[in-house]
């Protein structure tokens, strides 16, 4: 079968796409889309539907029906990890020094209330319209795409490539990937779990049908030296100290997967671990002295 791939940065990460069975009309289609989704989903971006919901808290914020369907998604995995994920943390993560871009400082959060290092407000008072398509945030609330978006925005347009003709795809965005439909050999999509320590290595090999891979490590996306990381702690509003260093997930779609890697680092190894079980989804963490801890559904995949 043929396959057509491009690499390219958006949402500021390295993106690859592959499809079976398409052209280059399709990579293009994909490149647009994703930038079209980071224009709608950047917190760094002004007049964007994240920036203009996290000024106007209090108020419903007409936003894009995809933007619709990020909110949602984020607030069933906050329900599904019992708060472990939490888009609420932005406030925190902004105190902790995260308000630029790091690929374009001159983009920055902008948000209706002082941003404090306290724990996360939780989601309970978001509110969703959806015959109006608008979103309401609480007042003193900010909602943070980053655990989530690059995920979902991979299943999206995973499953465009395929409605547009594709026998299959793959869609990568910064490590967080879908893949469905017809695979290139036709037994599988072989992925690989970069190792945390080495990005030239690997921890696992798996064979994934259709479904989402992604991976969040306190090691990338650091500050101050690597004092400081993204990964903030909901219960106490200050970057992650557990033991794990990184958290990869294996779910029927990559927001899942995504979502579920987020709260299993931030909930340390053990409880990360029966996190996932509980979720009926696989994985592993790595922790600081390099052991892994697989979750038994991962079997599945290696």
């Amino acid at each position: 079968m043929a396959v057509v791939e491009a690499r390219f940065r958006v949402m500021g990460s390295a993106c690859h796409v592959a499809v079976v069975d398409g052209d280059e009309s399709l990579l293009r289609r994909a490149e647009s889309e994703l930038r079209r989704l980071e224009r709608r989903w950047s917190r760094f971006i002004p007049g964007s539907d994240i920036d203009r919901l996290n000024r106007r808290a209090g108020s419903p914020v007409p936003v894009d029906p995809d933007t619709l369907t990020l909110v949602s998604a984020a607030l069933e995995l906050h329900r599904l990890t019992g708060g472990w994920y939490d888009p609420t943390v932005l406030p925190a993560l902004v105190a902790h020094g995260y308000a630029a871009s790091r690929h374009d400082p001159h983009r920055e959060t902008r948000m209706a209330a002082r941003a404090l290092a306290a724990p996360a407000p939780g989601c309970a008072g978001i509110e969703i319209d959806v015959v109006a398509c608008t979103v309401t945030l609480p007042v003193g609330v900010a909602f943070d795409p980053g655990g989530i978006g690059k995920g979902l925005a991979a299943d999206l347009v995973a499953e465009l490539l395929v409605e547009s003709g594709a026998s299959g795809a793959l869609v990568n965005v910064g490590g967080d990937l879908r893949v469905t439909g017809r695979d290139p050999d036709g037994d599988g999509w072989y992925l690989e779990v970069e190792n945390p320590f080495d990005p030239e290595g690997f921890v696992a090999r798996l064979t994934v049908a259709d479904g989402g891979l992604a991976t969040s490590s306190t090691l990338t996306n650091t500050w101050e030296g690597g004092r400081r990381h993204h990964l903030i702690d909901p219960h106490t509003g200050r970057p992650s100290t557990t033991p794990v260093v990184a958290a990869s997930v294996v779910a029927g779609t990559a927001w899942l997967a995504e979502g579920y890697a987020k709260a299993a680092l931030l909930a340390g190894p053990r409880r990360g671990i029966d996190l996932l079980e509980s979720g009926g989804v696989a994985g592993l963490v790595v922790l600081e002295d390099g052991d892994l801890e697989l979750s038994t559904r991962l079997g599945v995949y290696l």
